[in-house]
């Protein structure tokens, strides 16, 4: 069999020459063609917003910074999921975005919410 196919391309080598170099220009329109990036987005949009509140306990940072900033981002066009997490004196709230969402339109959206939710926090807590 592989004596047979050996035999036909030695016979019809142009055809394989052929073959190749039409294979050949295709793979490197392909390549050419190929969405590449520098920095490949591993993740979707993501903001963080950190919040000091010294002295006050985790129990009391969540009930008193992390809910309402959770609230007031809530209903934010485009968000697939809020995340947060609250530590003595620390809140992060992790807000995710849909895929293709813009990063800075995004930061925009979430910097509105928390202005208007600033008044909703107790004093010494700093702002977001």
């Amino acid at each position: 069999m592989l004596s047979a196919i050996i035999k036909w391309a030695i016979a019809r080598r142009w055809l394989v020459i052929l073959g190749t170099i039409v294979i050949t220009l295709w793979i490197f329109r392909t390549i050419i063609q190929m969405p590449l990036d520098v920095f490949p987005s591993f993740a979707p949009p993501q903001v963080e917003i950190q919040t000091e509140a010294p002295g006050l306990a985790p129990e009391e940072v969540e009930s008193l910074v992390t809910l309402p900033i959770e609230s007031a981002i809530n209903g934010t066009p485009g968000i697939t999921a809020v995340r947060s997490s609250s530590a003595s004196g620390v809140s992060v709230v992790k807000v995710i975005f849909n895929w293709g969402s813009d990063i800075y339109q995004a930061h925009q959206l979430v910097t509105e919410r928390l202005q208007q939710s600033s008044s909703k926090l107790p004093e010494g807590v700093e702002t977001p």
